[in-house]
Order: C-alpha cells, then structure tokens, then sequence
C-alpha cells in the first residue's frame, strides 16, 4: 500500500498529459503516483510510461464509462482534449470537431463527478467569442457557431466542471514552442533568406514549451486547493515577432527576418485549417494585451522552477529547427 495520492493522467502519451507523467515521475518528493490514460496500452509510449513507474490503463474519452472507471480512487485528474485527433469520415459527418471536444469534456466531468475526484484540473483556452463578437470581419466557422473552434469549444466547456459540481482549476494554456519546429517557424523566400510570417503584426505572443504545461499542473496539484475553483493562466515568455525572430537567428546561425502576413493573407493560404489558425493569430494580436497581462510569468515560474524562456527553448532544440529549414 502506498499513501501517495493518485493521479488520472488523460492524454497520458500525449505533450501535456506526457509531461506532467513524466513530472510526476521525476518528483524528488514523490508525493504522488501516477495512472497514465491512454487509448493504447500496447503502445511503445505507453509501454515506457510502465517501464518507468505509471499505472498504465486503457480508456478513452468518448467512452464515459471507460473514464469513470480509469479515475475510481483517484484524488485528482488532468484532463485535455485533442481538438486535431486523427477522426474517421464517419465521426467527421456526424458532428464538427468542436462538438466532439465539448462531449469528451463532459464525459470527463461526469466522470469525475462520479469517482470522486477531489482535484481535476481542466487544459482549456479562453473562448475568443468574448472578444470578437459578432465581428465580421473574422469570419465564424461550424455553422457560424464559433470564431476559433478549437479555442471556443474548450472555453465553452468550462461550465460543465461547474455544472457537475467538480472541483477543478482551469488551466489555460497558449502558443507552443514547438510550433516553431512544426511549421509556424521560419521559412525560405525566393531569394532564400529566412522569414518568420506569423501573423502577428507588432504584437506580443505568449508562448510555452508544451512540456512545461505538465510541470505546471504539477506545481498546481502540490498547492492542494489553493486553486480550485480558479482560473490559472500560463506561459513562458512574452514576445513579439522580431524578438521570436532574434531567438531564431541566434539558434539558426543565419537571420531571420519577421514579415509578417495579414489575417487575411494568412487566411488565403488556403492549407486546412488555415481561416481557423488566421482567426486565432488576430485573437492573440487584437487582446494581446489582455491575454498576455493575464499570464503572470512569476506565478508560473513559483509552480514551475524549471519554466523554459524560448531561448532555453532554442537552445535544446538547436538541430531540429534546424532541420525544418535546410
């Protein structure tokens, strides 16, 4: 027997819910254990969390009754949704993306609800409906029901933790890092020179390694209820587009120029998902000052010791941003 308290890991595979395994793992305190959710048990990630101390258990969460079993005896839960997973033509016809992110989350709410969980702490983004209204400029998407879906469904969702009555602290998360290395970064132009086209304009964009949003939820479990029912939002630096771009060149060894695109170049690209990532990259720049003050990288760095900066960033991933543009 142990009395260490047990955490549900949703995403268990995935860059959060990995992450805060893996924290929880390496924990020099070791106050808690860690049961890893995964769609795959038999998978080569899941076989490693095993390896390395994780309860390894199969569930999903389009299977409410599969959740609810995976978090019994739980004390708390991390739960995150994949907006991007790989889904059939079938699932695809039947309803949006964003419909099926706000049923898994109240599968996970009832869930928890259920089993008991004393903390869950839900991976969501701010609902950018707040912002832009009925702004036509920025046109809405899934039948005019959303702006940024994959935003919006997430921040939608958060009342349905309230809803079932579970305690939770809203986690809200931003931009990652590694997007750079994942075909946001730089790009070569006719003349073959480096240029970073975010559209931003001459705005700061909050950015975190994904990593880190587990060491956080970590840091937000170690303080017990000091967050239940609040709403903690993350990040690890603050930057505008030439300070990214600086970053890049100092890691690429060559310059990186920021040029930005308009919204509306960006959302001409005309690649899936493009009008989508448009209207986010305008949400980010028009409420930057919002949506950044909101981020205290102090409170972020208290939970989290090890915040990387994009610099620490850049550092540790020298070779692969390197690979993405050679």
């Amino acid at each position: 027997m142990t009395d260490k308290k047990l955490i549900a890991v949703v995403g268990a595979t995935g860059s959060q819910g990995g992450g805060l395994v893996q924290a929880i793992l390496a924990d020099p305190a070791q106050r808690f254990a860690v049961r890893a959710l995964t769609r795959g048990a038999q998978s080569e990630k899941a076989k490693a969390l095993a390896a390395a101390g994780a309860e390894v258990v199969e569930a999903d969460l389009d299977d409410e009754a599969s959740v609810r079993k995976a978090f019994e005896g739980a004390y708390g839960a991390f739960v995150v949704t994949n907006y991007w997973a790989e889904r059939t033509p079938e699932e695809e016809a039947a309803r949006t993306r964003a419909q099926m992110e706000y049923e898994q989350a109240e599968n996970a709410a009832r869930a928890a609800k259920d089993a008991g969980v004393q903390h869950l702490i839900w991976s969501t983004l701010e609902d950018t409906r707040h912002h832009f209204g009925d702004d036509d400029r920025v046109p809405s998407l899934d039948d005019g029901k959303y702006k940024v879906p994959h935003f919006d469904a997430k921040g939608e969702a958060n009342d349905l933790f309230e809803k079932y009555g579970v305690p939770t602290t809203f986690l809200q998360t931003t931009f990652y890092y590694d997007s750079m290395a994942q075909g946001v970064g730089p790009v070569r132009d006719a003349s073959g020179k480096l240029v970073l086209t975010m559209p931003m304009a001459d705005q700061p964009l909050s950015g975190i390694a994904s990593e880190d949003i587990g060491k956080t939820a970590l840091g937000v479990f170690k303080r017990g209820d000091d967050f239940v029912g609040k709403t903690v939002s993350i990040a690890g630096d603050h930057l505008t587009g030439d300070q990214y771009a600086a970053a890049l060149s100092e890691a690429l060894g060559e310059e990186v120029t920021y040029q930005p695109l308009t919204w509306d170049q960006f959302r001409g690209l005309g690649f899936p998902g493009a009008v989508e990532m448009a209207n986010m990259f305008q949400y980010y720049a028009e409420d930057s000052a919002r949506f950044t003050g909101d981020r205290d990288l102090n409170l972020v760095r208290a939970l989290n010791p090890e915040l990387k900066s994009f610099d620490d960033w850049v550092a540790e991933h020298e070779n692969e941003l390197k690979a993405t543009v050679n």
